[in-house]
């Protein structure tokens, strides 16, 4: 039989006084009618549990544990911290249980904060974070993803986007790719403290990723860091996780690739808003994005490639910017100009005034990389064009396209025939 608690033993008392029987007490609680007519004995008799009366054995080292209560920084304690210090320091033999009977009885609980309940307006903020899924079925293999949610605080709208890792260039892509499915970009991300967010720190106080700053600057949103260790303050983005765990749950089924998983995952999602409640409107959730979509900030025409490293560069006199220990050529007419370098997906850009004047390829083995019609054109106003390469420069330029093979004996040649 286990113990029974206060509330049973009322309930007993009650239903005694109501003239019930013993065993039909016992079979409500299930209990046996001998442990009814126990405490039904003790309960007219007006017994007091002795062991309520008896001083903990932690009471001896009272002086003790004030002092360790007094270092502690206030926030919370540890009971098991203390009672492997009493034991480690004072000798202390009694149990666990003992302290922490000890402590509820000498100091009361402390106060407990409210929660203020917000609800934004339309089109102020999303909530942005990642869930983890192990061991989906993708092309008949077991393989582990991610999925990034953003669901807009007002109408409860959601966006899910499957990546296989977690790196800039996911956070980037799988960003623009919900705000397509969102249909336009909210004033105010708030995202959690993911170190493609916020490059130090958290929270408020901490500095957001560089890269993750310059995207917010395309797209025109406000990053709003999550305070650190308070799910609740993106209570919205976490039971929607929590609902695609449930109801959304890819395991158990096979995708040929992550595209059909993709749209199996974004018919779910449409489905799933037209069966929801919208809290703050009470119609779907579905309908309450139609009102809420008109209010986002539209998105640009030509979206940003995803990148994972930017910088500012100003461009050299030869027409080159450093970035990644390697040199890149732009337009010789950016001489002196400060000019945007982005990492992006297999290549390097360089930009002027938010437009691409430079693509290289990225991570060669080169540490040098030329275009050579980055130096042709006219002069500017500004920076006068190098000199022409001339005949012999552009036979050696056409030559290294050649194979190796090729190469050496048409370079023989071209120098044969500039000497006649």
């Amino acid at each position: 039989m286990g113990r029974l608690d206060a509330e049973a033993r009322m309930a007993i008392k009650v239903l005694s006084a109501r003239g019930s029987r013993q065993s039909e007490i016992a079979r409500l609680l299930r209990v046996t009618e001998g442990a009814v007519r126990y405490h039904a004995r003790r309960m007219s008799a007006g017994a007091v549990d002795g062991r309520a009366q008896q001083r903990p054995k932690a009471e001896a080292f009272a002086a003790a544990i004030e002092y360790w209560r007094g270092q502690q920084d206030g926030e919370g304690v540890n009971l098991a911290a203390l009672h492997d210090w009493l034991r480690r320091e004072h000798g202390y033999d009694g149990s666990l249980r003992s302290v922490q009977r000890y402590w509820r009885r000498t100091f009361p609980a402390p106060a407990v904060r409210a929660r203020r309940r917000v609800e934004t307006p339309p089109g102020a903020q999303a909530q942005v974070d990642w869930a983890h899924f192990p061991a989906v079925i993708v092309g008949d293999e077991a393989v582990d993803l991610v999925a990034l949610h953003m669901v807009l605080s007002w109408s409860r709208q959601e966006a899910i986007v499957w990546a296989r890792s977690k790196d800039m260039l996911a956070w980037l892509s799988c960003h623009t790719a919900c705000f397509v499915r969102l249909g336009g970009v909210p004033a105010t991300l708030r995202v959690d403290n993911e170190k493609t967010a916020v490059a130090r720190g958290a929270g408020a106080w901490g500095t957001i990723n560089p890269s993750y700053r310059r995207y917010a600057g395309l797209m025109k949103f406000h990053v709003d860091a999550c305070a650190p260790r308070q799910p609740q303050r993106k209570g919205k983005v976490e039971r929607r996780v929590r609902d695609h765990r449930a109801a959304i749950d890819p395991c158990g089924r096979s995708f040929r690739d992550l595209a059909e998983l993709q749209a199996w995952t974004d018919a779910r999602v449409a489905a799933r808003a037209a069966e929801r409640r919208c809290p703050a409107t009470g119609t779907t959730v579905a309908e309450a994005w139609a009102e809420e979509r008109h209010l986002l900030t539209p998105l640009p025409e030509t979206a940003p490639e995803p990148f994972d490293l930017i910088a500012a560069r100003v461009v050299g006199r030869d027409g080159l910017v450093a970035f990644e220990g390697r040199q890149y050529s732009v337009p010789f007419r950016l001489v002196g100009e400060s000019v945007e370098v982005r990492g992006i997906a297999g290549a390097v850009q360089v930009l002027k005034d938010c437009a691409v004047v430079a693509c290289h390829p990225r991570g060669t083995a080169r540490r040098l990389v030329i275009d050579q019609w980055h130096y042709d054109g006219p002069s500017s106003e500004r920076v006068i064009a190098p000199p022409p390469l001339g005949r012999m420069g552009a036979r050696i330029q056409e030559l290294a396209t050649l194979p190796v093979a090729r190469r050496s004996i048409e370079l023989y040649a071209a120098l044969a025939e500039v000497a006649r």
